[in-house]
């Protein structure tokens, strides 16, 4: 019998009736472990982008909110000069 032919034939060392290596379990716990975070990071991404959204609308709903967004707005484009930002916010916060 040849070298080669008698390579092919021998099963190899993991047919011998040995058992598995110590470290086996390490594989499938990383794997799962991978598969947590991953479902971890998605759903963290998703309930963030759900709470940005409705802490938006929620802001945009509130008349408050808005009549201050367009104050400022006015304000940064030069309509209305400081004192006049001031005094209107105050009575925005204050409802004179």
């Amino acid at each position: 019998m040849t070298m080669l032919t008698a390579l092919q034939v021998h099963p190899g060392p993991w047919q011998d009736g040995g058992d598995a290596p110590a470290y086996w379990p390490v594989f499938p716990i990383t794997f799962g472990l991978f598969w947590l975070v991953v479902f971890g990071a998605a759903f963290y991404l998703m309930r963030r982008r759900v709470n940005a959204t409705a802490a938006t609308n929620a802001a945009k709903a509130d008349p408050m909110n808005q009549a201050r967004a367009t104050l400022a707005d006015r304000f940064a484009r030069g309509e209305i000069d400081e004192d006049d930002y001031q005094s209107r916010m105050a009575a925005l916060r204050y409802g004179e």
